[in-house]
C-alpha cells in the first residue's frame, strides 16, 4: 500500500463495502492522495520533471515558482526547487527579478538560450506541458481501491433513484443484482421503453466519488485521463455532506493535486462510437496519448446506447471487449509496441433495440453476467405514465381521453403501448393547443391532431 494514501469511506450505505478489504489489502472504497513531501515520493524521475518544468516556462514566458507550483501540481518545498535548482546548474533557466516578495516563490523564472536548444530537443518527444503525472502503478493501485465493485445497492436505494418513473417491483428485482455485480448488463427490448433511463438510474446509483489523474507516466510516456466532458470535479471538499461521507483523515492532510475528485464516471457512447476510441489514441502532433473511452470510466458506468447501430460491426465490438470482460484487465498498445494493462474497473452497459440473436453468439451472452429485457409497458402501468406526465406538463388528466386514445389510436391500429408515447404525445397536445389560442387539454379533437403529427402510417 502507498503509505501516501490516506483512507477515507463513504457512509452509511456504502460503508458495510468499505470495510471490505481489497486485493492490494486497502481496506477502503476512495482513498485521499497525500501530496508528495519529496520528488522521490512523486514516482517521477528528475529528468521527466525537468522536461515538464523546462516546457512550461517555454510555454508562459516569465513564471514564478508559484505559479510553477500551481500548474504543474506539485509542491513547490522539496520538489519543484529542486527541479529548478537541477535547471539552473545545467544553465537552461535563469532568475530575473521577484513578484510580489523575496521568498523563493515569488522568484520569477525564464528559459535562457541554452534552455530554448534544449526545450526544442525536448519538445520533438513530447509537447505535453500540464499538470504533473502520476506513476502507472499508482493509478492501478488507485482504481482497485475505488472499485466499482465495492458499492452496495439495496432494495430501498433502488426503489428511491426510480421513484420518479413508473417501473415494476419485477424489473427492479433485476435491475438490483445487475448493478451490485459491477461487471455487465444488457438492456433490450424494443425502442422507447426506458432502456437508457434505466442504465442512467443505475449510474446515479453510484454515490460517492473517485480519484481521477490528469495524466499517467507509462514508460516516459503520457497518458492523459482526466476528460472535462466525462468527468464531474467536485471543486472543494466542503461540497461533500457529512450525511454521503464520513473522513477519517485529519483536516491537516494535504490532497495529491494531481488527482481530480470526481463523481463516479458516467460515460455514454451510441451510434458514433468506433473501434479507435477503445484503444490509446495517439496525437502524432503533440506525442501525447489520449485514454479510451472504457479507461476514463473506470470506477463508474461506460453505456454503449443504441448497441448494434455503431459505424463498426457489433462483432468487432463485441470481440475487443471479450478478454476485458472475463479478466477485468484491458492491454492497450503502446507506439511503441509495448501492451500496457489497465484495470477495467466499470459496469459496462449494453442496450440495444435490436434482436440479441442478431447481434451476438452465445460465447459473448455468456460472459454478460446480466441479461434484462425490458417490454412494452402493461395498460396500467401507460395510465400512470401518462397520468404523470401530463400534471407535470400542466395538462388536465382524464381517464376519458385515454380511453379514447387506446380504442382509436392503438387498439385499432394495433400498435404497441410504449414509455415514451405519454410524453411525446403530450408535447404534441401543448403544440397544438399553443398554435390554436386554447387551453391544452385530453379532448378527443386534440388527442387526434396530436397522434396524427406524431404517429407515421405505416400503410
Amino acid at each position: 500500500m502507498n503509505p501516501r494514501l490516506n483512507t477515507f469511506r463513504p457512509a452509511p450505505a456504502a460503508k458495510a463495502a468499505a470495510e471490505s478489504a481489497v486485493s492490494d489489502g486497502i481496506t477502503a472504497s476512495n482513498l485521499t492522495p497525500r501530496q508528495p513531501d519529496s520528488l522521490e515520493q512523486t514516482g517521477l524521475s528528475m529528468g521527466l520533471l525537468a522536461e515538464l518544468i523546462l516546457k512550461i516556462i517555454y510555454f508562459h514566458g516569465n513564471v514564478t515558482g508559484q505559479k510553477l507550483e500551481e500548474l504543474a501540481k506539485l509542491p513547490f518545498l522539496n520538489v519543484i526547487d529542486r527541479v529548478l535548482e537541477f535547471l539552473k546548474l545545467e544553465e537552461q533557466i535563469d532568475i530575473i527579478g521577484a513578484e510580489g516578495g523575496f521568498s523563493e516563490r515569488s522568484f520569477q523564472y525564464t528559459i535562457t538560450a541554452r534552455g530554448r536548444l534544449k526545450v526544442h530537443e525536448v519538445l520533438d518527444r513530447s509537447q505535453y506541458a500540464g499538470p504533473a503525472p502520476v506513476p502507472l502503478d499508482e493509478y492501478v493501485q488507485m482504481v482497485r481501491a475505488q472499485s466499482v465493485s465495492e458499492i452496495v445497492v439495496d432494495r430501498p436505494a433502488l426503489k428511491q433513484a426510480f421513484q420518479n418513473i413508473v417501473i415494476s417491483e419485477r424489473m427492479l428485482d433485476k435491475i438490483g443484482p445487475a448493478a451490485n455485480s459491477a461487471r455487465s448488463l444488457f438492456l433490450y427490448g424494443p425502442p422507447g421503453n426506458g432502456k437508457t433511463t434505466i442504465a442512467e438510474g443505475i449510474a446515479n446509483l453510484m454515490g460517492g466519488f473517485v480519484y481521477v489523474p490528469y495524466s499517467i507516466e507509462v514508460d516516459g510516456q503520457i497518458l492523459k485521463v482526466y476528460d472535462p466532458l466525462n468527468h464531474r470535479p467536485l471543486k472543494t471538499f466542503d461540497v461533500y455532506s457529512p450525511e454521503d461521507y464520513s473522513f477519517e483523515a485529519p483536516p491537516s492532510i494535504i490532497p495529491d493535486a494531481r488527482w481530480v475528485p470526481c463523481k463516479r464516471p458516467q460515460v455514454v457512447v451510441g451510434g458514433e462510437l468506433i473501434l479507435e476510441q477503445l484503444e490509446l489514441i495517439f496525437d502524432p502532433i503533440t506525442k501525447v496519448y489520449e485514454a479510451p473511452l472504457q479507461m476514463k470510466a473506470n470506477g463508474g458506468l461506460f453505456l454503449i446506447d443504441d448497441f448494434g447501430r455503431q459505424q463498426c460491426r457489433p462483432q468487432d465490438l463485441l470481440n475487443r471487449w471479450i478478454v476485458p470482460l472475463e479478466k477485468r484487465v484491458d492491454y492497450l498498445a503502446l507506439q511503441t509496441g509495448k501492451k500496457v494493462a489497465i484495470p477495467f474497473d466499470v459496469l459496462i452497459v449494453f442496450s440495444t433495440n435490436l434482436s440479441p440473436r442478431d447481434l451476438v453468439d452465445d460465447a459473448f451472452l455468456r460472459r454478460i453476467r446480466h441479461k434484462i429485457e425490458i417490454t412494452n409497458p402493461s395498460p396500467n402501468d401507460f395510465r400512470e405514465i401518462f397520468k404523470r406526465v401530463a400534471t407535470a406538463k400542466q395538462i388536465p388528466y382524464s381517464d376519458d381521453g385515454l380511453r379514447y386514445l387506446i380504442q382509436e389510436h392503438y387498439m385499432k391500429t394495433g400498435r404497441d403501448l410504449r414509455s415514451c408515447h405519454p410524453r411525446d404525445l403530450c408535447d404534441q397536445i401543448l403544440d397544438e393547443a399553443k398554435y390554436r389560442g386554447i387551453p391544452p387539454d385530453m379532448s378527443r379533437d386534440l388527442i387526434d391532431r396530436a397522434c396524427e403529427a406524431y404517429f407515421v402510417k405505416l400503410a
